[in-house]
């Protein structure tokens, strides 16, 4: 029952009026400890705001645990507030006492709608907070994307699992993790879905170069490699919607058995360029 995913009713569903994060290309350059060793400098991932039509599962990805916080804050949904402003108000939240925090593109992912690209630069705040994000309203491009991206459900991360134990943070692979997320936005803009398969897959072999735990770790039990490869070699591209498993982010114009399609959180702000202040 882990791997199920509840479709929303009338009125607000009982998962909560709060949006989901979808992640795409470039995970991982949100935590200052990999953006340190960049040296492009800059590196670039890409969040997804989504509608909650749907209840996705927990410990997949999704932001979930993040969510949870903010739904306790603010139970109405996303506070009528500078997103900047809420995003370092949840991230303060999530985070206090943590070893290990959880990047702010948790938050961001949450608060800003839209496809945003997320400019991570260490030499600013430490890396915590990017120094740019690039906000895409474009309707035609949220539809494009709506169409493109399925979601397969895999299951959750187990219990036990922790994915830095095994750390390679080599600055080339770090460079092209960063590039990746610049490519996904790209791609995106242009609807271009060779682009945009190619951006996911190259995260993924970037995860794998970096973080190995991410993909193989002796509490997964499935085969995550394998399933990543089954799926890139037939459909334009695909990736794990976070480490561990979660849902496989397949991009594909034809239909993916058993997959859940995303309705991406739209805003009535134009597509802009705004520092991340």
């Amino acid at each position: 029952m882990g791997t199920l995913s509840i479709c929303a009713g009338a009125g607000v569903p009982p998962w909560g009026a709060w949006p989901y994060r979808l992640a795409l290309a470039g995970g991982w350059i949100d935590q200052p400890f990999v953006s340190r060793w960049n040296p492009d400098r800059v590196g670039s991932m890409v969040v997804v705001g989504l509608e909650p039509a749907c209840g996705y599962m927990e410990r997949c990805g999704m932001a979930t645990g993040t969510r949870r916080i903010a739904m306790q804050r603010w139970p109405n949904g996303v506070p009528d507030r500078p997103r900047m402003e809420v995003v370092r108000e949840l991230y303060a939240a999530e985070n206090e006492g943590r070893a290990d925090p959880s990047g702010s593109q948790d938050m961001i992912g949450l608060v800003y709608p839209g496809i945003n690209r997320l400019d991570y630069d260490a030499a600013h705040e430490g890396g915590v907070f990017p120094v740019h994000i690039e906000t895409l309203n474009d309707p035609m491009c949220e539809e494009w994307l709506e169409q493109v991206v399925n979601l397969v459900p895999l299951g959750p991360r187990p219990p036990g699992y922790h994915p830095l134990g095994i750390q390679r943070l080599e600055p080339v692979w770090i460079a092209r993790l960063g590039r990746s997320g610049a490519a996904c936005f790209e791609a995106i803009r242009r609807r271009d879905i060779g682009a945009l398969g190619a951006s996911l897959n190259e995260c993924m072999e970037c995860w794998g170069q970096l973080l190995p735990h991410t993909l193989r770790h002796p509490s997964i039990q499935a085969d995550l490699v394998g399933i990543w490869m089954y799926y890139r070699a037939r459909y334009s591209g695909a990736m794990f919607s976070g480490c561990g498993g979660g849902y496989l982010i397949v991009v594909s114009e034809r239909p993916v058995p058993g997959a859940l399609r995303i309705t991406v959180r739209r805003a009535t702000a134009q597509a802009h360029d705004a520092r991340a202040m």
